[in-house]
């Protein structure tokens, strides 16, 4: 699996690399591509962004689209010279895109931290920040590894990650979220599943020593006082039951990634 994860990135790296020169004008379909170019402060070729990227309402970059759905006419009318998508765009879309003449760059989401690593790189190449970009992730992979040290021995939580609430998903193997457990020392209570849906009778029967709740607003209270309520559940017990912001913990950045894996390994022990 991680070898056709490899190819991929060399893939999209020539395909990067051809655009690299022309990328002055950029519509990031993908919200963490947006927060990568910021954080390169090469925010100025943005035109276009999702409703999900947090810099858009400040910075009054033109929205055209939505998680999963794109306003093609906005797009065209941006005139950009590349447009950024993400696994979560519809394929028809892409190749509508393409048809159009557009330039799409297609960027897979990252299924570990290496690949999150290797796809901020690539971006930073595409706007000429190959260098910056790879100092970057030098500078969070040492941090990753100062933390790793950190961490107390002989303690390997059964640790829950819950990924919003209606419906009932979990981080489970072969995605970053799962590196957030690893490197934390902890075990996922989900790593015999391939697909995230769960039950909550299925997270009971796990007993999870710690609940991260990775959702937003009045949700993920209501998610917390819930699992709180089951006063046999290790967790409950120990009142280890915690609410992660969902912006910084699912949006895949170096930077936001090391970020997110402090704050849980400080509220885990």
């Amino acid at each position: 699996m991680r070898k056709y994860s490899f190819i991929l990135i060399l893939l999209l790296f020539s395909q990067l690399a051809v655009q690299a020169q022309d990328a002055k004008r950029i519509v990031s379909l993908v919200p963490w591509v947006t927060k990568s170019l910021y954080l390169m402060g090469e925010q100025s070729r943005l035109v276009g962004c999702t409703s999900f990227c947090p810099v858009e309402a400040a910075d009054k970059i033109e929205v055209v689209a939505n998680a999963m759905n794109i306003n093609i006419e906005k797009v065209l009318l941006l005139k950009p010279d590349v447009v950024i998508a993400s696994s979560l765009i519809k394929p028809e879309t892409i190749d509508n895109l393409r048809k159009l003449g557009l330039k799409v760059v297609y960027q897979a989401y990252p299924k570990s931290f290496e690949e999150i690593c290797a796809f901020f790189i690539q971006i930073g190449e595409l706007v000429g920040q190959g260098a910056n970009a790879k100092e970057l992730v030098f500078q969070q992979k040492a941090r990753l590894t100062k933390l790793k040290v950190g961490i107390p021995e002989g303690k390997n939580p059964n640790v829950f990650i819950q990924i919003g609430a209606k419906p009932l998903f979990c981080a489970v193997p072969e995605t970053f979220m799962e590196d957030f457990i690893r490197f934390s020392g902890g075990k996922n209570i989900a790593a015999e599943l391939k697909l995230g849906s769960v039950t909550r009778e299925y997270v009971l029967k796990q007993d999870p020593d710690v609940i991260f709740i990775v959702t937003m607003g009045i949700v993920a209270q209501e998610e917390k006082d819930t699992w709180l309520s089951y006063q046999s559940l290790s967790a409950s017990k120990s009142k280890k039951i915690f609410i992660l912001d969902a912006d910084k913990t699912c949006s895949p950045t170096p930077i936001l990634f090391v970020d997110a894996l402090e704050e849980m390994i400080r509220l885990m022990y």
